[in-house]
């Protein structure tokens, strides 16, 4: 189920992290982070891009609340949800990349397809 991971973060400070993670996404198309993570991000954007394929004023309303930067979510708008206007979801790829080297921590690629 989404959203149920803490990553060893209170509420405020999860949800900051991953608003910035979903904006920077969709911003540049591909992040690098843990897979976790990737896994949180993945699910959040996935909605983002779902409520934006329809382009309702309560829509903008509603993801203009969650995105950090407005460029960005014109963005999602106009070039990135119509580009997904015939699929049914899986609009992200997490490709893992291995173990960082400070912590062992397993790394991932997630990206826009």
């Amino acid at each position: 189920m989404p959203g149920t991971r803490k990553l060893g973060r209170p509420t405020a400070s999860r949800m900051a992290m991953l608003r910035a993670m979903v904006t920077f996404l969709l911003e540049n198309g591909r992040i690098e982070t843990t897979v976790t993570r990737a896994k949180e991000v993945r699910s959040l954007t996935e909605k983002m891009i779902t409520i934006a394929k329809e382009p309702t004023l309560a829509n903008k309303r509603q993801v203009f609340a969650f995105v950090t930067k407005e460029a960005v979510s014109n963005k999602l708008f106009n070039e990135i949800a119509p580009k997904y206007a015939e699929r049914n979801g899986g609009y992200t790829r997490i490709v893992k990349t291995g173990a960082r080297r400070g912590d062992a921590a397993e790394m991932a690629i997630i990206e826009l397809l």
